[in-house]
């Protein structure tokens, strides 16, 4: 793992917070496929997973009865997980449809 200047840290970092992207906890709490941490964000129950092909995915645990999972952005930077809740920058797809290729994204910092 690289590890960044102060400035471009805090630039990148900053440029996160700004842009609806949060800080979730580190790349290590998750360390296993099949290990999963859930947390809540503004009221919203989030599982971060690390799957069966070791990458790392966020979904939003809706809460009416027999609601699927509800894919959210995640992004690894620097080791740490960050997730995206705004809608704005979720695609409308069918999660059925969709390979997860397509649901992980990177911060607009990258």
């Amino acid at each position: 793992m690289n590890v960044p200047d102060d400035s471009r840290f805090r630039r990148e970092m900053a440029s996160a917070y700004r842009s609806g992207w949060h800080f979730i906890d580190l790349v290590t709490a998750i360390p296993h496929r099949g290990d999963s941490l859930m947390v809540t964000l503004f009221g919203e129950p989030i599982v971060i997973a690390r799957e069966q092909d070791e990458d790392v995915r966020a979904y939003r645990c809706l809460r009416r009865p027999r609601g699927a999972p509800q894919p959210v952005r995640c992004a690894i930077r620097y080791g740490m997980i960050f997730v995206n809740l705004d809608q704005r920058d979720h695609q409308l797809v069918e999660p059925q449809l969709v390979a997860p290729e397509a649901i992980t994204a990177t911060p607009r910092s990258a």
